[in-house]
């Protein structure tokens, strides 16, 4: 009899014996110390270097969760996802190799965004590393510039203190992603269990509270101007300051401007919330940072989608910066007065410190310059279907509930201007790396971490292509996203870039697709599109209705543009103007 009919056989009888009591190993340590750090989900793809601890994975659930991702870049932006949405550190693991490699991007990302997360790569063996084995990189080496710090563990002994470490530091000061490696034979060593690590790093305390002294200085400020913005960042929804952003706004009566990130830090609907600003803001926005005589940022770094041309953004104004990375003050903008302390204690204290003031005219001159938003009205007579008018369908469908991930791009621009953010955290998207593919991932993690909160990811026909695999993962693990895809046929924005400054050259960007529909339903997800405006609204409310992951298609209008728009090398006041309201 051949072997190939014995071996099922064999592998019958195996299974079917009583397990001995399996010894502890550095692949337990290392799931205990997880799950004393509140870890419930961990998103990855199994390999050689981490068959080990995959072996002891399944005792743990369902307290500890994994979900099987296409591909690890993936896993890294799903894990992101997850802490953005919930506040809490983020979880991915991989194998060595192509695996670790993998992840490269989407730490990246979360070094950027300020995400926390631990990525978790799997190692050749210690006698094999530095002898190129199979799958071996140096992915320390790869990652320094990109983390906030990484470890490798050598002796099964320190797992319980290197995972302790790593998840203080990824969520502690500044967030930021934090690298384990754990080479093979550290994963099955034998150890004993341990109660837990008490965390000593003396060298690494980041600043909270903020120096007294600045912050009535900041007061006082703030007191004199007759013009002042708050700039609001990513940081005020990482500290959880948005309580003490409303605060201060209503005390002193100041008008709130946002980043990308911070959208969502005071409810779009507060009378003194003004809307987004930079590269894509709101033109009414970037004209009254522009003739501010203050402007308070809080939890932003100033990056140039933000500022514009330097030299000249907010050049009347005396600026305070607030944040917990001294790094990031005075890097890009001067500043009047620095404050280095988290965002909810100092804003805490600022607000005891400012004095009541009424504003009422300088944000009714402000109000004067809005354009009204997009209406989600649609009539079979429009050319086509408005990108503008979508966001404004979804955003009226949610009540401004929902959380919204995006890809990058038009897309993203347009559910930046038109969306509704009533609270931290239901905006997510990539910023400083700036990662197509990133949408569908990201709202993948986030549904995870919030199960009961509808969650849609609005990407384009080109960023979507990238991860559309994971809709495999979504439909096997039954995570209800909502997928909205804005068709054009282009790679938007690059295309928008070229007709504006390159001519209208548009150079390998006309992309094809799928059948959308079909790819959905050949993963045993409904799939709905809209080709004409009168269809948006049915499928929006056909898609809401389905207790599960749904995709939609628009089939927008292919050579809609992001307006305002600031060329590159321009100031914001440049901005190029358009009127989203005349596409209705």
């Amino acid at each position: 009899m051949s072997s190939a009919t014995i071996a099922p056989a064999a592998s019958v009888a195996a299974a079917t014996e009583t397990p001995a009591k399996r010894p502890y190993l550095g692949a337990h340590a290392l799931c205990d110390a997880l799950i004393r750090e509140g870890v419930d989900v961990i998103f990855g793809y199994p390999g050689g270097a981490v068959i080990p601890l995959y072996d002891v994975l399944p005792s743990y659930e369902p307290q500890l969760r994994h979900i099987l991702v296409r591909h690890e870049q993936w896993a890294g932006h799903a894990a992101e996802g997850y802490a953005r949405a919930t506040g809490k550190v983020g979880v991915c693991l991989a194998t060595s190799g192509p695996g670790a490699t993998n992840f490269v991007t989407a730490i990246a990302d979360a070094m950027l965004d300020s995400t926390p997360l631990v990525a978790i790569t799997g190692q050749v063996g210690l006698p094999m590393i530095g002898k190129d084995a199979f799958q071996e990189v140096d992915i320390i080496g790869v990652t320094l510039p990109i983390t906030k710090h990484s470890f490798q563990i050598e002796r099964v002994e320190d797992v319980p203190r290197v995972v302790a470490e790593a998840f203080h530091l990824a969520r502690s000061g500044r967030p930021g992603p934090v690298l384990i490696d754990l080479p093979k034979t550290t994963i099955i060593a034998p150890t004993t269990p341990s109660k837990g690590h008490t965390v000593e790093m003396p060298g690494y305390r980041p600043t909270m509270n903020g120096n007294g002294g600045q912050i009535k200085a900041a007061a006082k400020l703030i007191a004199r101007a007759q013009k002042p913005v708050v700039m609001a960042g990513h940081g005020i929804s990482i500290s959880g300051a948005g309580a003490e952003l409303r605060a201060l706004a209503e005390k002193a009566d100041l008008p709130v401007a946002f980043t990308l990130h911070g959208l969502g830090t005071l409810p779009d609907s507060h009378p003194n919330a003004i809307g987004f600003m930079g590269m894509h803001g709101h033109a009414h926005v970037n004209r009254a940072i522009d003739e501010c005589d203050l402007l308070i940022t809080v939890g932003a770094r100033f990056d140039d989608r933000a500022t514009g041309r330097v030299d000249m953004f907010a050049p009347n104004a005396t600026v305070i910066h607030i944040d917990i990375d001294p790094a990031e003050i005075g890097k890009n903008i001067r500043v009047d007065v620095p404050v280095v302390g988290d965002a909810k204690r100092v804003l805490a204290r600022l607000v005891e410190e400012v004095k009541p003031a009424d504003r009422a005219e300088w944000r009714g001159r402000i109000e004067s310059w809005r354009i009204a938003p997009p209406t989600p009205n649609f009539s079979a007579d429009e050319p086509g279907i408005s990108p503008f008018k979508v966001i404004a369908a979804l955003r009226a469908a949610t009540s401004g509930e929902a959380i919204f991930t995006s890809d990058v791009g038009q897309h993203q621009m347009w559910a930046a201007q038109w969306g509704s953010y009533e609270a931290p955290n239901r905006w997510i998207s990539s910023g400083g790396a700036g990662t197509m593919g990133f949408g569908l991932p990201a709202a993948m993690g986030a549904q995870v971490g919030c199960p009961d909160t509808e969650v849609w990811a609005i990407c384009g026909d080109g960023g979507v292509q990238m991860s559309s695999a994971e809709l495999s993962t979504i439909a096997t693990e039954r995570i209800p996203v909502k997928l909205a895809i804005f068709n054009n046929g282009f790679l938007g924005m690059v295309r928008q870039w070229q007709q504006l400054f390159h001519g209208g050259n548009y150079a390998h960007t006309p992309i094809g697709a799928p059948d959308f529909v079909k790819l959905a339903d050949a993963y045993g997800i409904p799939g709905l599109r809209a080709e004409r405006p009168e269809e948006v609204w049915a499928v929006i409310n056909q898609a809401r209705a389905i207790d599960g992951p749904v995709v939609v298609e628009f089939r927008i209008n292919p050579e809609e543009n992001v307006y305002p728009m600031v060329a590159p090398g321009a100031a914001n006041s440049q901005m190029i103007e358009a009127d989203p309201a005349a596409a209705e």
